[in-house]
């Protein structure tokens, strides 16, 4: 495996201010998909459905989305951390239902993200990021580190990344940094035995992580797939669905 990849494809239609807004993502770990409709000003209607997934109570994730219900539409898909408690939610659904409403804010017809974080070597890759097939991004990553290039060389993956992404960087800028910084902390559990987990990990980090339920979330052995050499395949079932077909 010699590569972490995710796709992310959004695709939203509106008429008399009133519109729909669907979104795929896949990679490597997940495959979900986020809808969500809007009367022009606020969400009125939002659904998940988790296609693949790393434990077995994931797809439960998919019903939390319903306290997005009623939240304005913002420009900023980061918002969506300030309608609801981000650790009772699936990472990525939550990640995707907030592009998602951006994009739908925006009046965005179609957008695509492709990341590529390569494997490691000596705690080192160079993680990239296509928005609309023209990469945007392009960060030297020594661990959590960024290293270069700038603005970004300094900033610490896990370190205040969002605020200081949010408050130095244009929206969509923001959005994408924060993208691909989800993708480069994920891509490190490429270099995991992730099927030798029995159940899923009591960090309260998401939903099914959670103290209460993590040793009934069941590991999905078998779920991490490799899109090194087929990266065509990401997000290829989610057409027409994304299409409204």
């Amino acid at each position: 495996m010699t590569a972490f990849h995710r796709r992310v494809d959004i695709i939203g239609r509106a008429a008399n201010g009133a519109g729909e807004v669907r979104a795929a993502l896949e990679d490597d770990f997940h495959h979900f998909r986020v809808w969500a409709r809007h009367d022009g000003r606020c969400v009125i209607a939002i659904g998940g459905e988790a296609l693949r997934y790393p434990y077995t109570l994931c797809t439960q994730a998919c019903d939390q989305l319903q306290q997005l219900l009623g939240m304005p539409l913002d420009r900023v898909a980061h918002s969506v951390t300030r309608q609801t408690d981000a650790s009772h939610q699936c990472t990525h659904l939550l990640d995707l239902a907030g592009l998602a409403i951006a994009s739908a804010a925006r009046g965005t017809a179609m957008r695509r993200y492709d990341i590529e974080i390569p494997r490691r070597v000596n705690q080192r890759t160079h993680a990239t990021l296509a928005r609309d097939h023209h990469v945007l991004l392009a960060w030297e990553v020594n661990g959590t580190l960024i290293e270069g290039p700038s603005p970004y060389a300094g900033v610490n993956l896990r370190a205040g990344m969002a605020r200081w992404a949010l408050g130095t960087l244009s929206e969509e800028t923001a959005e994408a940094a924060l993208l691909l910084r989800r993708c480069t902390l994920i891509s490190m559990g490429r270099a995991h035995d992730l099927d030798a987990h029995v159940h899923a990990e009591n960090s309260n980090r998401c939903y099914s992580q959670q103290a209460e339920r993590a040793e009934q979330a069941l590991r999905m052995k078998g779920s991490t797939l490799d899109f090194s050499h087929q990266r065509q395949l990401l997000c290829a079932q989610d057409q027409a669905w994304l299409q409204g077909l």
